[in-house]
């Protein structure tokens, strides 16, 4: 074995793992609390959290956050979890007590919405001793405001403006650690990185897709044993 190859240890049980694309591995990466992440799975599926070989997870969801699924998360997770606390719908005080409950389950960094306004960043800044990750959604987000009021991490979602909003804001923050989505191709990938991403967030397919596609396997061997033992 040459020293530079890693040795892997898999278990016929656990070997039908969601991997994520190589590609998001030739990112720099963010250093928090001595964990380097580089591809961040975003889901809030706990059974497909409990398979990946994802540095960690963002569990943001299009509701108001709650306690008891920030608990469900954390607790099956067994890599670092950033989770949302709102800041669309949900904003000020319930979101400073989540982002406090958020740490105290043991998450690594709590998410902020796009629409969320400094005094609700700020709020969270002071109740929190983890990193606050803000969602940039274009290049005329008020990026400014949200990392004066204590944001240290910037979560670009574009859509496909994704990479182009990536370099814009690499461009006018330098320093800022930058996590952005990186489309479902390997190319998209890494235009996102070397337009200045970090790290990657990739969404895999759903519980169902997943469970359709092991049984149309069943499926397959079913019939196959069926026809040899015709001939």
């Amino acid at each position: 074995m040459k020293a530079n190859e890693i040795p892997e240890i898999m278990t016929p049980l656990r070997q039908d793992i969601i991997k994520l694309p190589e590609a998001i591995r030739t990112c720099s990466g963010i250093r928090i609390f001595g964990k380097k992440i580089k591809a961040i799975i975003y889901t809030t599926d706990i059974a497909i959290i409990r398979n990946t070989d994802a540095d960690a997870v963002i569990a943001v969801y299009p509701f108001t956050p709650h306690p008891t699924i920030t608990k469900s998360i954390t607790e099956a997770a067994d890599i670092p979890v950033f989770c949302g606390v709102g800041g669309g719908t949900t904003q000020g005080p319930r979101s400073a007590q989540m982002s406090l409950f958020a740490e105290s389950q043991g998450a690594i960094g709590v998410v902020v919405n796009a629409p969320t306004p400094r005094e609700t960043i700020a709020a969270i800044k002071e109740t929190i001793d983890i990193p606050i990750i803000a969602t940039i959604t274009s290049v005329y987000t008020d990026v400014d405001e949200k990392i004066e009021a204590g944001a240290s991490i910037l979560n670009v979602s574009g859509g496909k403006e994704t990479a182009e909003v990536v370099r814009v804001m690499r461009e006018r923050y330098p320093d800022i650690p930058i996590i952005a989505t990186g489309g479902p191709t390997d190319e998209g990938i890494i235009e996102t990185i070397k337009a200045g991403a970090n790290a990657i967030t990739y969404t895999p397919p759903s519980n169902g897709e997943l469970f359709s596609k092991k049984m149309e396997k069943y499926r397959l061997i079913e019939k196959e044993a069926a026809e040899q033992i015709d001939d």
